[in-house]
């Protein structure tokens, strides 16, 4: 596999925690590299999206990825800091 590209999760919409075994086993899927995680089409940011922003963190993490989130919204970045995780964006 060719870890020189990045692999590219697009998010959309409104995520829910039905996404998240989705989204970590898409990750699970892919080869080791980076991970774009693109956000900036998420139309709604609350605990839920923070909640699957952090577990996506986690799972790249435990995978040996090293995850990039793109996009983010000042909604969603001011409820990150809020919440203690601005790091993530």
């Amino acid at each position: 596999m060719d870890t020189s590209q990045p692999i590219v999760l697009t998010l959309v919409g409104r995520v829910t925690p039905a996404d998240v075994p989705r989204l970590c086993a898409e990750l699970a899927d892919a080869g080791p590299g980076d991970v774009i995680c693109e956000i900036g089409a998420l139309t709604h940011a609350d605990l839920t999206t923070v909640d699957t922003l952090a577990r996506l963190r986690l799972a790249a993490g435990r995978l040996g990825h090293r995850i990039t989130f793109r996009g983010a919204g000042t909604e969603l970045r001011l409820l990150l800091d809020l919440v203690g995780l601005a790091d993530l964006v």
